[in-house]
């Protein structure tokens, strides 16, 4: 596997995850990374999770008492990996100057920004689609995204750009760039506007997609507008996860003509050679 490096993954520091630090952080040495970036959710203004109806603020992150674990474990295993401090960011247009104010807050070696929220909905649930096609819930989505990258440009790459068809009833079964491609170009055009990257993020395999997030599609389209800015991320909750489907991944990068792929340091970015 020539991908050394999980820029996606997520501790019991996140909401939705149970696993501790230090067990993603042995597996990814055992698995034979270099480099893991967390990325810790941090949605602010989050609604009540249906299962988790007592949680006043889900997905909030406390940065401070994660960033505290990881320096500790960072120098614990500094002999064996790169432990890099990053966040998830997720956006809505409301929050402009939260979000500006929090990014600035911390000295992060890599964000994503992220859409999980369309009107305060999660496509994550049921009632998302309630009442509509999924060739609407998926296009009011990627009008979401858009108006997001219009008012948060503070990040390094965007996140599972195609989330949304992950929980659609019908997935990806009949979805495609060509379907979506006069809102999905806008937002490839904003990106690359702001000079920022993209995520391949392999978690599409879990959830029974017929292709990585985002498509080859949309991966080819970035490409040929001039992107070059691609991170790898398994969006691995738990150890079983961790660099899940990187060697699919890296011929997906290959196959749409890319040549290198990204990590982050202290903001910057590094590439690594594919193949």
């Amino acid at each position: 596997m020539a991908i050394k490096a999980d820029f996606h993954m997520h501790s019991n520091n996140s909401t939705d995850s149970k696993e501790p630090m230090e067990n993603m952080i042995s597996k990814a040495i055992e698995l034979g990374l270099d480099t893991i970036c967390f990325t810790e959710h941090h949605d602010i203004d989050f609604p009540k999770l249906p299962e988790r109806e007592d949680e006043e603020a889900p997905f909030l992150l406390n940065t401070d008492s994660y960033l505290y674990e990881l320096l500790g474990l960072r120098n614990k295993y500094a002999d064996s990996i790169n432990v890099l401090f990053g966040v998830e960011i997720g956006i809505q247009p409301h929050l402009r100057r939260e979000l500006a104010v929090y990014a600035k807050s911390y000295d992060f070696d890599f964000i994503i920004a992220s859409t999980h929220l369309v009107g305060g909905m999660d496509p994550y649930y049921p009632s998302f689609y309630e009442g509509r096609s999924d060739e609407e819930a998926y296009r009011e989505y990627f009008k979401e995204v858009l108006e997001d990258l219009k008012v948060f440009n503070n990040f390094d790459v965007f996140g599972h750009l195609d989330y949304v068809v992950r929980y659609g009833a019908s997935k990806d079964t009949d979805y495609s760039y060509e379907k979506y491609k006069d809102c999905i170009d806008p937002i490839i055009e904003k990106i690359l506007e702001l000079e920022k990257g993209i995520e391949l993020n392999t978690g599409a395999i879990r959830h029974g997609l017929r292709e990585l997030n985002p498509c080859m599609d949309i991966l080819k389209r970035y490409r040929e507008l001039g992107g070059e800015i691609v991170t790898i991320g398994s969006d691995a909750h738990n150890t079983e996860y961790i660099a899940s489907g990187f060697d699919r991944a890296e011929q997906v990068l290959l196959d749409c003509g890319f040549k290198y792929y990204a990590t982050f340091e202290k903001r910057i970015a590094e590439y690594h050679r594919l193949g």
